[in-house]
């Protein structure tokens, strides 16, 4: 009889799935990341911190530079929390996911004012940090403190799932992944179990095509046995969001020395994109009426509005983008309305211009 015909079709255990051979294959094949500690070293907590906050909805080929530049910039968790958000929003532009940045800085304040400048080794302490849920307590808390806590991420769902056959779909799952990978959990060395769980979903428990040949527990996978790895996790159909469109309002002026300067503005601090750096632009709704744009536009004398071609787009968690793109050269002498500065277009890459913005400015620019 067909292994796979004999299991049953329910949340199983993983008979013999152990701790001790996930760490052996660990210590053989860990990956190098800039923000891990060597061999038999514990990492910082407060580089366990910020990389998890990197990675947060990111890659680790995208974080790297960021990382790095980061920690060049805030050695110290102490360093970060006395500088000013703007400066810190500069450093994220390109991460996405602008919230982030902003709690990475309130918890750094909170860190410093609340324990000195060193983070707490105790989970209920760390979830009461701005920006920390229970995952990132339990990355910091396992891998820089090696307390008994197990982080569950995408890569680790997907282990899981597979390993259990968990039939429940995402999101409605999470709880009992979340039981399920505890249960796994050694007494000791639950830091490395933690990272070796990630690992282990990001090189070998693929999305697709897993490498079930080289995985240290593929004796216990249930999933595998059924030939049904790439069916786990199971996922709840995605709700598009509905198209919402606006108009992006790109104002040139050429200052004294012929410099080219743009029009640009802070976001409001509450909301989506809070306290980034933008053009001025209209609202940006379902209903929008390209035909009435103008009526938002920032306000210069006998400014000639030049609308391009096509639209910007731009994808975000919840609803796609498209924005209406208007240019308009103004005379240099032209004053930089109430809560807009001026600035050279050859140091836009300093400012804290989300990916939608950049798009814009590419647009209009090019």
């Amino acid at each position: 009889m067909n292994v796979a015909a004999r299991l049953p079709r329910r949340k199983k255990a993983a008979v013999g799935a152990d701790p001790a051979d996930l760490l052996a294959w660990y210590d053989r094949h860990r990956r190098a990341l800039p923000w891990r500690a060597r061999k038999g070293e514990r990492t910082p907590p407060y580089a366990v911190w910020l990389s998890e906050i990197m990675l947060q909805q990111t890659t680790v080929k995208t974080v790297g530079p960021y990382y790095a530049k980061f920690l060049a910039k805030w050695p110290t968790v102490e360093s970060l929390a006395q500088s000013p958000l703007d400066d810190v929003l500069r450093a994220w532009a390109g991460l996405g996911y602008y919230a982030r940045a902003r709690n990475l800085h309130a918890c750094a304040i909170a860190v410093v004012e609340r324990h000195g400048g060193v983070f707490p080794d105790d989970m209920e302490a760390l979830r009461a940090l701005p920006g920390i849920g229970d995952y990132t307590a339990a990355a910091v808390g396992s891998i820089a403190f090696d307390l008994p806590a197990v982080p569950v991420d995408g890569n680790v769902e997907r282990v899981v799932t597979r390993l259990f056959a968990v039939d429940e779909e995402l999101p409605a799952a999470k709880p009992e992944i979340k039981r399920l990978a505890t249960s796994l959990m050694p007494s000791s060395r639950t830091g490395d179990f933690a990272q070796a769980m990630m690992d282990l979903g990001a090189t070998i428990c693929t999305p697709k095509k897993p490498a079930c040949a080289l995985c240290p527990w593929n004796d216990d996978c249930v999933a595998r046995a059924r030939g049904e790895q790439e069916n786990y996790p199971r996922k709840a159909p995605k709700r598009e969001g509905k198209l919402r469109r606006g108009a992006a309002f790109v104002v040139l002026r050429a200052d004294a020395k012929g410099n080219m300067q743009v029009l640009l503005r802070q976001r409001p601090e509450k909301g989506l994109l809070g306290a980034m750096t933008e053009v001025p632009g209209s609202d940006w709704s379902h209903d929008f009426d390209v035909a009435t744009a103008l009526d938002a536009a920032p306000k210069f004398a006998k400014a000639k509005w030049r609308k391009l071609a096509g639209e910007v787009t731009h994808v975000f968690t919840h609803f796609p983008l498209a924005l209406t793109v208007f240019v308009t050269q103004v005379p240099k002498t032209a004053a930089a309305p109430k809560g807009a500065r001026w600035v050279e277009t050859a140091h836009l890459r300093d400012e804290a211009l989300p990916n939608v913005m950049r798009k814009v400015l590419s647009a209009a620019l090019d």
